[in-house]
């Protein structure tokens, strides 16, 4: 069976999505869309994507089997919504939303239309990402008790200015929380398991003039095994540390999926498993850690390959994927939770956090 693909959006993060999917064995690519059909055309051309189109449901109506979702974030749910009322599968890049009340919509939709609903997070397909969870799983490391994600980034104002869409409320979502640190939170979460509460801060301080969203935020996360975890982002350092994800177990175990620079393979950078011990570090001020937007994407177009083939898979055996929209949820909730946390100084409860769209409008 050729499972016939389309891809919405033709940005930036569009091209992975098109060198993935055209690697993946059974996967045709025969249609593309976005509202300027200029950039549409340009983007088939380019991929060798035989139609382009200016709407979703232009696209859908060449008789899709799924699509993958490359819009700007708040632009989602409307997209997986009117695919999955059409019947087609569905995977969508990562935020799944910029509101959890969105995710919910999107989430019932896909389950109404029994269709196939999964979001990026290919960071998840590394290796060394791999080996922290089956160490997890099997008792090496055992249940995460405490957890760290820290992630330092350089973005230039240019990088704002590029897409008028970014670093807005309306149109992003967020800022640094949303955009770069929500792949790490998802991965600390499928460490660590459940969150049921958070507490953070955001700030701006390097791009102020530039977005009205955050560019730095802490938190703390406790989970409902016991656990907790802190979070560190910012997109205002003037060299690019890339991302890491630590965690210890009850066995005292430490594993570390040290990303840098940005975009390249995650590796384990601490690994304390008795009788595996390991130690290694990536940095090296011989590096040019700076990378722009486009090399980072670039460099993980392996690991999109990775997911859009298991996404594949899971569509034509009928099995979930590695990544489902209940998934994606649970990492935007936590955002979610540092924005309320933050706005009101209180300790947030993930039951009770308020969509990001209410949120959004208490920070302006």
């Amino acid at each position: 069976m050729t499972l016939k693909v389309g891809i919405v959006g033709c940005g930036k993060i569009a091209g992975n999505h098109a060198r993935a999917l055209q690697q993946v064995p059974g996967v045709e690519v025969i249609g593309c869309c976005d509202p300027d059909l200029g950039r549409a055309q340009e983007f088939a051309a380019l991929h060798g994507i035989p139609a382009a189109v200016s709407s979703v449901e232009q696209l859908l109506a060449l008789g899709l089997d799924a699509c993958t979702v490359c819009t700007p974030h708040p632009v989602h749910e409307e997209v997986v919504v009117a695919a999955a009322e059409a019947g087609v599968h569905v995977l969508c890049e990562k935020p799944i939303a910029v509101d959890v009340a969105a995710a919910d919509r999107m989430i019932e939709a896909a389950d109404r239309a029994g269709i196939t609903f999964g979001v990026l997070f290919q960071r998840r397909f590394w290796p060394a990402a791999r080996r922290i969870r089956d160490a997890i799983d099997d008792g090496r490391i055992g249940l995460p008790t405490l957890g760290e994600a820290s992630v330092i980034l350089h973005r230039p104002s240019s990088y704002y200015s590029a897409d008028a869409w970014r670093g807005r409320w309306d149109t992003d979502g967020g800022g640094v929380l949303m955009t770069q640190a929500v792949h790490q939170i998802d991965m600390l979460a499928w460490f660590m398991g459940e969150a049921v509460s958070v507490s953070g801060f955001i700030r701006t301080h390097t791009h102020g003039e530039h977005i009205e969203t955050e560019d730095s935020a802490s938190a703390v996360i406790s989970f409902a095994s016991g656990g907790t975890a802190t979070v560190t982002a910012t997109t205002g350092a003037n060299h690019n540390l890339g991302n890491r994800v630590t965690v210890i177990g009850r066995t005292g175990a430490m594993a570390s999926v040290l990303e840098f620079p940005e975009g390249h393979e995650g590796v384990n950078e601490i690994w304390t498993v008795p009788g595996e011990v390991e130690f290694q570090s990536p940095y090296s001020a011989d590096v040019d850690a700076n990378l722009d937007v486009g090399a980072v994407n670039a460099a993980l177009t392996d690991f999109h390959t990775l997911q859009v083939q298991d996404f594949a898979d899971a569509v034509l055996t009928g099995r979930e994927p590695a990544v489902t929209g209940r998934d994606a949820r649970a990492s935007l909730a936590i955002i979610a939770a540092i924005y309320e946390s933050s706005r009101t100084g209180k300790v947030v409860e993930l039951s009770s956090t308020p969509t990001l769209a209410t949120t959004a409008k208490e920070q302006k």
